[in-house]
């Protein structure tokens, strides 16, 4: 899919621990449900494999209103300790790429960027983009600040919680 017609969307904030270690803790079995924001109405009902098995699949089952659909994503890039991605087989958008990044920060070694990078496109195109691309921006916002934070905070220890080095989770979006 050319890359003009895509929606892009970056979420980064600051862990508390070395990247190699972020990326274990995604890479441990239910980390999906650890990182679904309560408010979100969805469940894996299958899963063929983690994210450093290529070619796995998970599929996710949601519900917007009164609607249910699956989303089935497969695991396509992988690199240990650094990142993955997943990709969109079927579900509700026309096109989805999520590459999830483990950045190491330099300077400090007890400490990494988490960095989600999204390119997407909704289905129905500019009528598509009219209706639900505002709503769907400040769903990702939201879901990923949470995500995020879920994140640095199983990495602080319980002396840094709420102070500015362990769980102030400040993401940015472009």
């Amino acid at each position: 899919m050319p890359s003009n017609h895509l929606t892009k969307f970056v979420f980064r904030s600051r862990m508390p621990a070395p990247a190699d270690a972020v990326y274990r803790w995604h890479a441990t079995p239910g980390a999906f449900e650890r990182l679904r924001p309560p408010w979100e109405k969805a469940h894996v009902v299958e899963s063929t494999g983690g994210i450093e098995d290529l070619g796995s699949f998970v599929t996710i089952r949601f519900s917007i209103g009164p609607f249910t659909k699956d989303w089935v994503a497969e695991h396509d890039a992988c690199e240990p300790g650094k990142m993955f991605r997943d990709v969109q087989v079927s579900g509700p958008f026309r096109y989805w790429e999520h590459t999830h990044l483990f950045l190491q920060d330099p300077t400090h070694p007890s400490s990494s960027w988490l960095e989600d990078r999204i390119e997407y496109q909704l289905p129905l195109g500019w009528l598509g983009k009219l209706f639900a691309g505002a709503w769907t921006r400040r769903k990702l916002k939201r879901m990923f600040s949470w995500r995020h934070h879920v994140t640095a905070q199983a990495f602080a220890s319980p002396a840094k919680i709420g102070k500015d080095e362990g769980s102030d989770v400040a993401g940015q979006t472009h």
